[in-house]
């Protein structure tokens, strides 16, 4: 079994940095976060860590931001206990609540309930809203759904309870798809979930894509998404920051979808394009 190491993030000024930071210790490799009033504490297996990546971050580069950071072995942590006390519900404009089962009910008209493998950063929660929030305005009645990068599956299932008949969701992490499986039973929520990346689409298409997940990762696979999208489909984005929607921009217009909505919460930001 792999230890943990815990590396401690000071960060000048904390906001909106530490939000903007989890974003890139998540594309190499980091999988848990803690806030502090003057940082994050940020966690990765022995396995995972590349120093000379967290060295070449962006933001340990950016002239607006001070971040200095020392790390140590943390073995045999709790992670259960770890996301239980850091995890809080999500309510999104008080019509859906992602809470986990020992969280109380709100009598809210939609509830997810989820039990994640991971902790859930703040950022995550922040584009979880956002793509909820998008999604409560479109049509999933008998539509064919792709979450791409779908981790705990919250998207795919909230899909799901809006009517779509078929639901694929896609993950490169183990852990992610047997946590798909078991949150879709949870929810009472058929899924098909696969392990895999947009390399493993084959000729299978969809009215609506929905993926949040990076930057990145965005960049390189919108086309694989174009290309499985069915003429006229929606495919909804998050996972941005605000200073990565001109990029993501250009990569849509080159695909020719159109931008029909874009959304912010804090520094995050979900776009909705059309084929």
């Amino acid at each position: 079994m792999n230890n943990y190491l815990e590396f401690d993030f000071k960060i000048s000024p904390v906001e909106p940095w530490s939000e903007i930071l989890m974003a890139e210790l998540i594309e190499v490799g980091f999988d848990s976060f803690t806030e502090n009033p003057d940082g994050i504490l940020a966690y990765i297996t022995t396995d995972l860590l590349k120093e000379e990546d967290v060295k070449e971050l962006w933001l340990l580069n950016h002239d607006e931001v001070k971040i200095s950071y020392t790390y140590k072995e943390m073995p045999n942590i709790n992670w259960n206990e770890e996301w239980e006390k850091n995890f809080t519900p999500i309510n999104i404009e008080n019509k859906v609540l992602i809470r986990a089962e020992f969280h109380e009910s709100q009598g809210l008209e939609e509830e997810i309930i989820i039990q994640p493998k991971m902790s859930f950063g703040t950022g995550h929660h922040a584009t979880t809203y956002l793509m909820i929030q998008q999604m409560m305005d479109m049509d999933f009645k008998d539509k064919k759904v792709l979450d791409m990068g779908c981790g705990t599956s919250v998207l795919a299932i909230y899909a799901k309870k809006r009517g779509a008949k078929d639901v694929l969701g896609i993950d490169i992490d183990e852990w992610a798809v047997e946590n798909s499986k078991e949150n879709a039973e949870r929810n009472h929520t058929p899924l098909r979930v696969e392990l895999g990346t947009a390399e493993n689409l084959g000729a299978e298409h969809f009215d609506i894509v929905l993926a949040n997940i990076n930057r990145n990762i965005l960049i390189s696979d919108i086309p694989k998404y174009v290309e499985v999208l069915e003429q006229g489909g929606s495919l909804l984005l998050s996972g941005l920051c605000f200073f990565d929607v001109d990029d993501i921009l250009e990569v849509c217009q080159q695909q020719n979808l159109q931008l029909q909505r874009k959304i912010q919460r804090e520094e995050w930001v979900s776009l909705l394009l059309t084929k």
